[in-house]
Protein backbone atom coordinates (compact mmCIF):
# COMPACT_ATOMS: atom_id res chain seq x y z
CA UNK A 1 0.00 0.00 0.00
CA UNK A 2 2.74 2.51 0.81
CA UNK A 3 4.48 1.98 -2.26
CA UNK A 4 1.18 2.67 -4.17
CA UNK A 5 0.51 6.09 -2.21
CA UNK A 6 4.18 6.96 -2.98
CA UNK A 7 3.56 6.28 -7.25
CA UNK A 8 0.29 8.26 -7.12
CA UNK A 9 2.50 11.46 -5.46
CA UNK A 10 5.18 10.59 -7.93
CA UNK A 11 2.45 10.29 -10.88
CA UNK A 12 0.54 13.51 -9.57
CA UNK A 13 3.85 15.61 -9.07
CA UNK A 14 4.79 14.83 -12.77
CA UNK A 15 1.43 15.66 -14.13
CA UNK A 16 1.79 19.00 -12.60
CA UNK A 17 5.46 19.31 -13.37
CA UNK A 18 4.78 18.58 -17.20
CA UNK A 19 1.46 20.68 -17.17
CA UNK A 20 3.63 23.48 -15.55
CA UNK A 21 5.78 23.33 -18.42
CA UNK A 22 3.23 23.36 -21.07
CA UNK A 23 1.43 26.82 -19.09
CA UNK A 24 5.37 27.86 -20.04
CA UNK A 25 5.14 27.04 -23.39
CA UNK A 26 2.31 28.21 -24.29
CA UNK A 27 3.25 31.76 -22.59
CA UNK A 28 5.95 31.76 -24.83
CA UNK A 29 4.09 30.56 -27.48
CA UNK A 30 2.06 33.59 -27.28
CA UNK A 31 4.62 35.83 -26.87
CA UNK A 32 5.89 35.06 -30.51
CA UNK A 33 2.84 35.28 -31.86
CA UNK A 34 2.23 39.12 -30.50
CA UNK A 35 5.70 39.80 -31.87
CA UNK A 36 4.10 40.52 -35.43
CA UNK A 37 7.09 39.04 -37.38
CA UNK A 38 5.95 36.81 -39.81
CA UNK A 39 8.47 34.48 -38.27
CA UNK A 40 7.75 34.77 -34.84
CA UNK A 41 4.24 34.17 -36.03
CA UNK A 42 4.78 31.22 -37.72
CA UNK A 43 6.81 29.50 -34.56
CA UNK A 44 4.81 31.23 -32.02
CA UNK A 45 1.35 29.23 -33.72
CA UNK A 46 3.37 25.70 -33.99
CA UNK A 47 4.43 26.26 -30.40
CA UNK A 48 0.72 26.93 -28.98
CA UNK A 49 -0.33 23.97 -31.12
CA UNK A 50 2.17 21.96 -29.50
CA UNK A 51 1.33 22.86 -26.01
CA UNK A 52 -2.33 22.44 -26.73
CA UNK A 53 -1.63 18.63 -28.20
CA UNK A 54 0.45 18.50 -24.78
CA UNK A 55 -1.89 18.93 -22.84
CA UNK A 56 -4.87 17.18 -24.54
CA UNK A 57 -2.30 14.37 -24.13
CA UNK A 58 -1.32 14.76 -20.71
CA UNK A 59 -4.99 15.08 -19.65
CA UNK A 60 -5.98 11.93 -21.38
CA UNK A 61 -3.01 10.07 -19.92
CA UNK A 62 -4.19 11.47 -16.43
CA UNK A 63 -7.47 10.79 -16.99
CA UNK A 64 -6.86 7.29 -18.35
CA UNK A 65 -4.74 6.27 -15.24
CA UNK A 66 -7.23 7.43 -12.76
CA UNK A 67 -10.46 5.54 -14.52
CA UNK A 68 -8.03 2.39 -14.30
CA UNK A 69 -7.31 3.04 -10.81
CA UNK A 70 -11.44 3.26 -10.12
CA UNK A 71 -12.07 -0.03 -11.73
CA UNK A 72 -8.79 -1.73 -9.52
CA UNK A 73 -10.31 -0.09 -6.13
CA UNK A 74 -13.96 -1.65 -7.20
CA UNK A 75 -12.25 -5.00 -8.33
CA UNK A 76 -10.45 -4.96 -4.92
CA UNK A 77 -13.99 -4.56 -2.90
CA UNK A 78 -15.52 -7.33 -4.93
CA UNK A 79 -12.47 -9.70 -4.14
CA UNK A 80 -11.64 -10.31 -7.70
CA UNK A 81 -8.51 -8.53 -7.87
CA UNK A 82 -5.52 -11.13 -8.91
CA UNK A 83 -2.91 -11.42 -6.58
CA UNK A 84 0.43 -11.13 -8.17
CA UNK A 85 2.06 -14.10 -7.14
CA UNK A 86 4.44 -14.31 -10.25
CA UNK A 87 7.67 -15.45 -9.50
CA UNK A 88 10.19 -12.59 -10.53
CA UNK A 89 13.78 -12.12 -12.08
CA UNK A 90 16.06 -10.48 -9.88
CA UNK A 91 15.24 -7.10 -12.57
CA UNK A 92 11.47 -7.48 -11.53
CA UNK A 93 10.03 -8.66 -14.24
CA UNK A 94 7.78 -11.77 -14.16
CA UNK A 95 9.26 -14.87 -15.41
CA UNK A 96 8.41 -15.53 -19.06
CA UNK A 97 7.08 -18.92 -18.62
CA UNK A 98 4.71 -18.15 -15.83
CA UNK A 99 3.55 -15.13 -17.24
CA UNK A 100 2.66 -16.83 -20.13
CA UNK A 101 0.78 -19.31 -18.52
CA UNK A 102 -1.63 -16.60 -16.66
CA UNK A 103 -1.78 -14.91 -20.01
CA UNK A 104 -3.65 -18.01 -21.54
CA UNK A 105 -5.77 -18.28 -18.66
CA UNK A 106 -6.85 -14.70 -18.78
CA UNK A 107 -7.53 -14.73 -22.52
CA UNK A 108 -9.54 -17.86 -22.30
CA UNK A 109 -11.24 -15.87 -19.88
CA UNK A 110 -11.90 -12.80 -22.11
CA UNK A 111 -12.94 -14.75 -24.94
CA UNK A 112 -15.57 -16.84 -23.05
CA UNK A 113 -16.73 -13.34 -21.30
CA UNK A 114 -16.07 -10.64 -23.69
CA UNK A 115 -18.40 -8.04 -22.50
CA UNK A 116 -17.09 -8.27 -18.68
CA UNK A 117 -15.09 -5.73 -18.12
CA UNK A 118 -13.67 -7.75 -15.31
CA UNK A 119 -11.95 -10.26 -17.70
CA UNK A 120 -10.30 -7.54 -19.65
CA UNK A 121 -8.89 -5.91 -16.56
CA UNK A 122 -7.56 -8.92 -15.69
CA UNK A 123 -5.92 -9.71 -19.21
CA UNK A 124 -4.41 -6.37 -19.41
CA UNK A 125 -2.61 -7.12 -16.18
CA UNK A 126 -1.30 -10.72 -17.72
CA UNK A 127 -0.71 -8.52 -21.15
CA UNK A 128 1.85 -6.11 -18.48
CA UNK A 129 2.97 -9.10 -16.72
CA UNK A 130 3.80 -10.50 -20.14
CA UNK A 131 5.95 -7.61 -21.08
CA UNK A 132 2.97 -6.62 -24.32
CA UNK A 133 2.62 -2.64 -22.70
CA UNK A 134 0.72 -1.81 -25.87
CA UNK A 135 -1.76 -4.61 -25.91
CA UNK A 136 -1.93 -4.11 -21.81
CA UNK A 137 -3.11 -0.46 -23.06
CA UNK A 138 -5.65 -1.94 -25.20
CA UNK A 139 -7.05 -4.21 -22.69
CA UNK A 140 -7.72 -1.91 -20.10
CA UNK A 141 -9.24 0.86 -22.57
CA UNK A 142 -11.63 -1.77 -23.33
CA UNK A 143 -11.98 -2.28 -19.67
CA UNK A 144 -13.10 0.96 -19.12
CA UNK A 145 -15.35 1.64 -22.65
CA UNK A 146 -17.20 -1.72 -20.91
CA UNK A 147 -17.72 -0.28 -17.48
CA UNK A 148 -19.25 2.73 -18.87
Amino acid sequence: MRGERRDRVWAGGMAVLVGALLVLVLWRGLLLVGSGTAAGVGIGVAVVVIAVVGAWVLWRSVRFGLRMQTLARELESEGGLPVDDLPRRPSGRAERAAADELFERRRSEAEADPENWRVWFRLALAYDDAGDRSRAREAARRAVALHG
